[in-house]
């Protein structure tokens, strides 16, 4: 019998108990007072200081920007109490010595060598996340659990369908951490949450406390996948993945993990949990014990049944995933995203009707292999945006969706290479379509495994704009688009470059499709 059919863990290590943490242990159990300097004044940060002067704190915020928005942001929280300072001399040295600050609170984007946060931990200032602060804030009695989920790709649409199962179950629940909802905003929310549906990205998770007694601890806990990404943030794939699996520390009931991804499962194997916790695993294929998976068309569960040994229970169908009225296969992370979630749910008692009707009434977020324009307007040819794509792991998935491919790629790479995706799917690629500051490197790719894939560079035109890039962008595509073929926005990149966001990049392409067919599907 293995780990995977048993029971997991030993008992958690604990942090030294020094003078310093004895102190913050007392200092949190009643807030008032407490010494805070918080970095960045973004979503978190702002929320995270809003959260500590009202219960009492003393709070201190600095930020490099000084933009409209940070002004704003900053004149509320100094009508609050807060001190605030903007500027970048104010995010080297503290503005005051460190001996006046019990607490550092960071926003998650802080990248650890930043030389504010280096110099609380060598001045022995503990340096918390917001995900920490939240889960430290929590009621001392009936707390919502909370159900946390983290992964390369498909975070958001997970802990969305997990919320959505959830309410269906007749729960007070709701979506919040990394997908745009400050967990304390959640948490001081007026009618209070009976569960929290977590989704954490590897920044967050990175500054969580190594304190395990009090830091966080899950319900239940799942890792979707690991693949290279944030490597300029993190420094090697080793640190992404090692802060990925700090999910699982503390687990209560399940750690939920991915089949086909063996790091997941590795992940699970070091994970520090509270005894009793399980392992439980999903894969596209039949569910062995603790698992759930796909048996012909139905997803089934053996993990959270009375007789594992001998049941499952039906969850849904595989017609329960497609959109209504639509025939096209159901894409494989699809499939994987909805037993993610269900895994979770399961771990919490959900039953599976409810689960069922979780996925039914799902709809999903924009920008994920969203269809703009189908092929009865454009003459034959599919327009499709899935510009969430922002990694090669997600553009995998996404290319590997559709037949025939012109691919539009290209943004900033993070730090990642793009070898392995364009041997894989050399076959599918019609053309490429390469845009944004990184576009080199898909180039070169494409080059090495796909030399006779005809790949067009768009330009950001001179005094121009990034719809008139999109349009360009559009016109190329087409031209190079057969009958039958998917013209595909996955760009493998982040955004930033050259738009504010990937929503924002979706939007335009959008848009530019509308612009050239009028109004498609």
């Amino acid at each position: 019998m293995t780990i995977f059919d048993s029971w997991l863990g030993n008992p958690n290590p604990r942090a030294d108990d020094t003078d310093r943490v004895r102190e913050l242990r007392h200092l949190t159990s009643r807030w008032s007072g407490l010494r805070t300097l918080v970095t960045g004044i973004g979503l978190s940060g702002f929320a995270a200081a809003d959260a500590l002067l009202e219960v009492g704190a003393e709070v201190v915020v600095v930020d490099s920007a000084t933009g409209e928005s940070q002004r704003e942001k900053a004149q509320l929280l100094e009508v609050l109490g807060a001190s605030v300072h903007l500027g970048p001399e104010h995010v080297t040295e503290p503005p005051a010595p460190w001996d006046a600050f019990d607490l550092v609170v960071t926003s998650p984007g802080w990248h650890p060598d930043a030389p504010l946060l280096v110099s609380a931990a060598l001045a022995g200032v503990p340096v918390w996340g917001d995900v920490e602060l939240a889960w430290r804030m929590r009621p001392q009695t009936g707390a919502a659990p909370w159900l946390t989920l983290t992964g390369t790709n498909g975070k958001t649409t997970v802990v969305e369908m997990l919320a959505s199962m959830l309410r269906a179950a007749g729960l007070r629940a709701t979506s919040a951490g990394n997908v745009g909802t400050p967990l304390v905003e959640a948490l001081r929310h007026p009618h209070a949450y009976e569960v929290l549906a977590v989704e954490l990205s590897s920044y967050q998770l990175h500054w969580l406390s190594t304190d395990l007694e009090n830091s966080l601890r899950p319900r239940a806990a799942a890792v979707l996948n690991i693949a290279p990404d944030h490597l300029d943030w993190h420094g090697s794939p080793e640190a992404y993945a090692l802060a990925k699996g700090r999910i699982y520390r503390n687990t209560e009931i399940a750690c939920v993990y991915n089949a086909a991804d063996p790091v997941t499962e590795d992940l699970v194997r070091e994970a520090d949990v509270v005894e009793g916790a399980r392992a439980v695993g999903f894969t596209r294929a039949a569910p062995g014990l603790s698992m759930l998976g796909l048996v012909e068309d139905v997803l089934c569960d053996r993990a959270f049944v009375e007789n594992r040994r001998s049941h499952a229970a039906e969850l849904c169908s595989l017609k329960d995933l497609r959109p209504e009225g639509s025939t096209d296969p159901v894409p494989p992370h699809t499939v994987e995203n909805v037993l993610a979630a269900a895994a979770l749910a399961r771990a919490h008692g959900v039953p599976p009707v409810a689960v069922r009707n979780g996925v039914v009434g799902f709809t999903p977020a924009p920008h994920r292999v969203a269809t703009v324009a189908d092929p009865a307007s454009t003459g034959g040819v599919r327009y499709v945006d899935d510009s969430k794509a922002t990694n090669a792991h997600a553009a995998n998935a996404s290319l590997a969706t559709f037949e025939h491919v012109v691919w539009i790629a290209g943004g900033d790479a993070k730090g990642a290479s793009f070898d392995d995706l364009v041997s894989t799917h050399a076959g599918r690629l019609r053309a490429a379509v390469l845009i944004g500051r990184d576009r080199d490197l898909v180039a070169d790719a494409l080059r090495r495994h796909a030399p006779e894939v005809p790949v067009v560079v768009v330009d950001l035109p001179q005094d121009g704009t990034v719809s008139d890039l999109m349009d360009s962008v559009v016109a190329r595509a087409a031209d190079l688009a057969q009958p039958g073929d998917t013209v595909l926005l996955a760009p493998a990149c982040a955004s930033w470059d050259q738009f504010r966001s990937y929503g924002h990049r979706g939007d335009e392409f959008a848009a530019a499709v509308t612009r050239r067919f009028g109004r498609g599907s």
